[in-house]
């Protein structure tokens, strides 16, 4: 088993010292003028990227050197493997606003000792121009927010949007095939501290704040929750059992798509926050993570976390390092779009009106690994489908379903028709 790694969440984009009202407590007081952004014709106020009151200025020299410094300490002393930058288009901001060729992409890239270790961006601030989700240097990996957009949407039932969800099961090459970057530049999730848990994604339809004393107008409204019927908490059973669907949905989904998954602790045993979507100041049973329900089997979900992370394993196709292109001219292939009917995807399939089935097959990998095929039916009917006919493989084994329906292990011949139920995955692995 390859050794773990330590990712260590930095923030150099502000410090605790807030606008020109809060306290001097470090920065502020040694040089305010160089360690700060501040507004050109009235100095005596923050240019404020962060939210927070200020911004680092990491184009003056001391400014980047005391990070420099930080972040060398990090690596050489405490050993930490990478680092996950907090609102990182800060960081790279000059007088014109964001810069990819930064001083401080640039100071990273000729270090010895930071040029090696994992470099994680969070792609934007809220100044002017700070969403830069795919601009960031070679040598980067980002947070890939329409990834979870577009899994929200999906699994939601939102139609239409299967030539994105493609994409973005398939490492989002629209965003970050540049610059000799690979799918691992992508960084997948579906749920982060910020934002709404797994469990409240499926249970709110919509952010529940007020206890954070703001009126309900801090965090999030974009948001593309569903409470499957009932706004928050309820006993009805067949509202549970669609909650923990499309939970398993999109744990799978996760899991199954090139690039890199990012999981929130907590998800996997059900951890809600009451609907909260900022519950950073909640000190309290809704801002900790609460891990009772381990070992209940409808709510714990860590056996199959642990199911998704075999499957990744064992299926090199969904770690690649290169992108997929489709249909190759020798008639190889290192994925193929398929319709139900396991015919190969043409222009007009990609925008079937109301369309909620997409399925494809990750070709087999000179490693030896077989093919995968995936289907995701988001629709609220079983849809029929069709076992693929490949050269050399006869069969089809079935890996996973998140609806328990044909069996773990089943095998079935190629062309055979099968249905996948209303809200499911199914995983298949071809054979001989």
């Amino acid at each position: 088993m390859p050794a773990s790694k330590i990712i260590l969440d930095v923030v150099y984009n502000h410090t605790a010292e807030g606008n020109h009202l809060g306290p001097t407590l470090s920065f502020r007081g040694i040089d305010n003028t160089s360690y700060y952004w501040l507004q050109p014709d009235q100095p005596r106020y923050y240019d404020d990227f962060t939210g927070c009151g200020n911004a680092l200025n990491l184009s003056h020299p001391r400014v980047l050197q005391m990070v420099m410094d930080s972040l060398r300490f990090w690596v050489e002393i405490c050993h930490i493997d990478g680092f996950r930058f907090d609102l990182a288009s800060t960081l790279g901001r000059g007088r014109n606003g964001f810069d990819r060729g930064a001083a401080f992409f640039a100071a990273i890239r000729q270090d010895p000792v930071l040029a090696a270790v994992k470099l994680i961006a969070e792609p934007w601030d809220i100044g002017p121009g700070g969403y830069q989700v795919g601009k960031f240097p070679p040598g980067w990996s980002e947070w890939n927010d329409h990834f979870r957009r577009t899994l929200r949407r999906y699994w939601a039932g939102e139609g239409n949007i299967i030539g994105e969800l493609g994409r973005r099961m398939t490492g989002s090459a629209d965003l970050f095939d540049h610059d000799r970057r690979s799918p691992r530049a992508s960084i997948n999730h579906v749920t982060v501290h910020d934002g709404f848990t797994l469990a409240d994604l499926v249970s709110y339809h919509r952010k529940h704040n007020l206890a954070n004393g703001e009126h309900n107008r801090d965090g999030s409204d974009d948001n593309h929750g569903t409470n499957c019927g009932v706004e928050g908490a309820t006993d009805k059973p067949d509202i549970l059992r669609l909650r923990r669907q499309l939970r398993r949905n999109l744990l799978a989904s996760l899991m199954l798509a090139q690039g890199v998954p990012l999981l929130l602790a907590g998800d996997e045993v059900g951890n809600g926050q009451r609907g909260n979507n900022n519950a950073y100041c909640q000190d309290n049973a809704v801002g900790w993570v609460d891990w009772s329900a381990l070992g209940h089997d409808d709510e714990d979900m860590t056996p199959f976390v642990a199911q998704l992370a075999e499957l990744r394993r064992r299926f090199p196709q969904l770690r690649a390092r290169r992108w997929v292109q489709g249909r190759l001219a020798d008639g190889s292939f290192d994925v193929l779009w398929l319709t139900p009917r396991a015919t190969e995807m043409a222009e007009q399939d990609w925008h079937f009106p109301e369309g909620r089935f997409l399925s494809y097959v990750l070709g087999p990998l000179k490693q030896g690994a077989p093919p995968l095929y995936l289907v995701f039916n988001a629709a609220i009917e079983t849809i029929e489908f069709t076992l693929p006919v490949l050269p050399e493989y006869s069969r089809w084994t079935i890996l996973l379903e998140t609806v328990p329906t044909l069996g773990a292990g089943g095998e079935f011949r190629s062309g055979s028709k099968l249905e996948a139920p209303p809200r499911s995955i199914l995983a298949f692995s071809g054979a001989t």
